[in-house]
């Protein structure tokens, strides 16, 4: 390595890109442009740094297998960062590999944390926290520290627990700290200020107010009824039935909910569940099959009687009930949540991270456009979706999250 390109890794190192650029602008051998695109993606240049690391893996020679491996890790790290989720996580799989088999630990440990950080972005965080729990980060470089800290961090709030969430956020901030890369600093801060933010809605007994994630952890471990509108679906404790494929039943649960501890109209109920004003007896018929259904399935939970104009709700064992709502409202709370980050997204990477088709996303993404709630930048394949940042609140609970929530 020659003294330039070891200065100019040393500069980026510390987050210094243009210091990186002085040294090796312009140059065109494959370290040089693997060296400028690390840059170029400090700065923001995330398309030119795609192709400059494109460039340095064409560039080395069929000997220089960890050199070409670092440029895919740099390569992934710009596709995390772009929000563009469809490359296989399988070639950065083998390019870990590779670098763990040249005893690179410190740029192997870097391509687990970027595989890591997309299944959290994908609501992958069972994975993720399997993937994060595999790390050995003994001696790593205090930068891949925090990141790994970030990471734990953030499968934790997505978990709810957030007495590991903070002291994550706490040896995240040391090991930025030590790093001294101010960027990371900022990173470390604004997630750390998710805590500290409202995440929710409740109401009960006719009064809402917000709710922080640690909040809403202690009505979660109160023994309280919770109808958790973020989740979709009915909690006491540790007992969890999910009501996420019954939108009808959940609107259901939550009128009721709601109206506790008295009872809901047939008529109310009948407008809540069917979005109609014109009622008939076949609404009154399939209400009484739904409530049927209902009853059912919050058996383990809670009993549903009839009065004389409606329903009630019963909670078992004398608990509380309490409706959990986001902080957003709308359908569209999750896609929000996702565009809350800053980040440009493509169409097609906010439908793999919701599990929706593209037709779907994009017909979304045109009705929130149309309401001047997010805006969107280039025209066909390039066009990419911003919403404001929402600063107000932390969206960790409409974050997508394929998991089981226990």
């Amino acid at each position: 390595m020659d003294s330039l390109i070891a200065a100019a890794a040393r500069a980026l190192v510390t987050g210094d890109p243009l210091g990186a650029l002085k040294r090796v602008a312009l140059r065109e051998d494959p370290p040089a442009l693997a060296l400028r695109g690390i840059a170029m993606a400090q700065l923001g240049e995330h398309a030119r740094a795609r192709d400059l690391l494109r460039r340095a893996a064409r560039g080395f020679g069929a000997h220089e297998e960890r050199a070409r491996a670092r440029c895919v890790v740099a390569e992934a790290e710009v596709a995390l960062a772009m929000r563009d989720l469809r490359g296989s996580p399988r070639t950065l799989a083998v390019a870990a590999l590779t670098l763990e088999a040249r005893a690179d630990r410190a740029n192997a440990l870097h391509a687990r944390l970027i595989g890591a950080r997309r299944l959290l972005l994908l609501g992958h965080v069972d994975e993720a926290a399997t993937a994060l729990s595999s790390l050995d980060t003994q001696g790593a470089p205090p930068s891949l520290l925090a990141v790994a800290e970030l990471a734990a961090a953030e499968v934790a709030l997505r978990l709810l627990n957030t007495a590991v969430a903070r002291a994550a956020f706490a040896r995240a901030r040391e090991a930025a700290e030590h790093a001294r890369v101010p960027s990371l600093l900022a990173e470390v801060a604004e997630a750390r200020a998710a805590l500290d933010r409202p995440a929710a809605r409740s109401i009960q007994a006719g009064q809402e107010k917000l709710l922080r994630l640690d909040e809403v952890e202690a009505l979660h471990a109160s023994g309280a009824l919770v109808i958790d509108g973020c989740r979709r679906g009915l909690r006491v404790g540790s007992n969890w039935l999910p009501l996420a494929r019954r939108p009808l039943l959940f609107a259901l649960a939550r009128a009721l909910a709601e109206a506790w501890p008295g009872d809901v109209d047939r008529n109310l109920l009948i407008t809540r569940a069917f979005s109609t004003r014109h009622l008939d007896e076949t609404h009154r018929a399939r209400l009484r099959v739904e409530i049927g259904r209902l009853r059912a399935i919050a058996a383990p939970l809670a009993r549903i009687e009839a009065s004389a104009r409606g329903f009630a709700l019963r909670p078992l064992g004398n608990h509380a009930v309490v409706v959990l709502l986001p902080p957003i409202e709308g359908d569209q709370a999750s896609l929000l949540a996702l565009l809350a980050d800053g980040m440009a997204w493509s169409t097609s990477a906010l439908a793999l991270a919701l599990g929706d088709s593209q037709r779907t996303v994009q017909r979304a993404l045109v009705e929130l456009e149309a309401e001047g709630r997010v805006r969107s930048i280039g025209l066909a394949r390039s066009q990419r979706w911003l919403s404001p940042p929402l600063t107000g609140f932390t969206t960790n609970l409409l974050l997508p999250a394929a998991l089981a929530l226990a």
